[in-house]
């Protein structure tokens, strides 16, 4: 007998195979023919060099979920040139992604890119990256950032463009505040007037989690997205938090109980007046199957997934299983949220304000205008290194 949650999974499997093709791999190898056999100065038998450096990002304020509290992160940079041109990539790792600087160099240090001939063959570039070592998803993403913005560079187009997405479909990013006192929140809801979208951390005890949303609503009436970031551990008090915060402008919420509570989960999504978002749930594409029913959507993040290649193969699966699309991001720098801003348009959520919370950003990448996250033509994934 196949039960229901078999049925999703065979059923979400099946539309993988026609989901992830992604027609880019025709026109890159196309254009890798043509690179290798011309005269101008990309031939195909020159090879990359990847190197890479560990930095610290320092933030704004204090940052608390509903787990932990920190007011750094650590960062891996990297770089890939090939041909006088420099890609440039981004590792961020939170304390729950479970990576280290150290853990991040020892795997780069494992990576040898002078086995491919063109940086045109990011399919089987990544495809080996993948295979070096198990997990170390953020250190996968830091190549596969600057691979795509190498690419890119070398193509002259922006990657939004070379996905054939509109720009102008881009959608407000949300600004994030997190569990703090009362006092704090109320300037963090000041700092974030710009915004159209307000992330607020919840997930630690009833008390707090109304005082955060009450306290923002004393300063302003301005959209609210939730991340409960697995916080609440009873379906029951689970849906009635919920149905109060449904009638304070709450949007939707991500995460509302652990990732190993999917039944639970699923009970919550049948009965919520809101939509449920998976965020730790949802990793990399495999894991999107198993998620049908159980959440409506999912949030991306290039971190969990190992970077842009991966994330735009999830962005064509979850449509195809009708699941609703959430960019988001961690603490990173300009590098890292630009990268993930180029899938932006394909978004109907983006909480992509990392590169904001930090005080000391090595790069100029994409921009928030009146709210709305705005892509520039530059090629690649639009940064600047400053």
């Amino acid at each position: 007998m196949i039960t229901r949650r078999d049925f999703l999974r065979r059923a979400g499997l099946t539309a993988a195979a026609a989901a992830i093709i992604n027609p880019f791999d025709l026109f890159a190898r196309t254009m890798q023919r043509k690179v290798a056999g011309s005269n101008n100065n990309i031939s195909g038998s020159k090879k990359m060099v990847l190197t890479y450096f560990p930095f610290e990002a320092q933030l704004r304020h204090v940052f608390t979920i509903a787990g932990s509290s920190r007011t750094t992160t650590p960062i891996v940079l990297t770089e890939i040139t090939y041909e006088g041109f420099t890609g440039y990539g981004e590792a961020t790792m939170p304390p729950y992604l479970g990576e280290t600087q150290a853990s991040v160099i020892e795997f780069l240090k494992k990576v040898d890119l002078s086995r491919f001939s063109s940086p045109f063959e990011i399919q089987d570039i990544m495809t080996y990256v993948d295979s070096v070592a198990a997990n170390n998803t953020a250190a996968k993403a830091s190549v596969d950032i600057a691979l795509h913005d190498l690419v890119g560079k070398i193509m002259g187009q922006p990657w939004w463009k070379i996905w054939g997405f509109n720009a102008a479909n881009t959608p407000n990013t949300s600004f994030t505040v997190g569990l703090d006192t009362e006092e704090v929140v109320r300037e963090k809801t000041r700092e974030a007037s710009p915004y159209k979208v307000i992330k607020v951390k919840l997930g630690r005890d009833e008390a707090t989690d109304k005082m955060m949303i009450n306290t923002i609503r004393s300063v302003t009436d301005t959209t609210i997205c939730v991340d409960a970031n697995q916080g609440w551990k009873d379906k029951h008090y689970a849906l009635e938090m919920i149905e109060w915060l449904n009638e304070r402008n709450v949007s939707m919420i991500e995460q509302p109980m652990s990732k190993y509570m999917l039944d639970e989960t699923a009970w919550i999504t049948e009965r919520s007046p809101l939509p449920i978002i998976a965020d730790e749930a949802c990793q990399r594409l495999a894991d999107i199957p198993g998620l049908k029913g159980a959440y409506h959507g999912i949030n991306i993040k290039l971190m969990k997934c190992t970077g842009m290649r991966e994330a735009r193969e999830m962005v064509s699966l979850a449509k195809a299983l009708h699941m609703r699309l959430m960019i988001g991001c961690m603490t990173e720098t300009s590098c890292a949220v630009s990268a993930a801003a180029q899938l932006a348009p394909e978004m109907e959520w983006a909480d992509l304000d990392g590169n904001l919370l930090i005080a000391n950003d090595l790069f100029k990448g994409m921009v928030i205008v009146d709210g709305k996250i705005t892509l520039s033509d530059k090629p690649g994934i639009g940064i600047e290194k400053l």
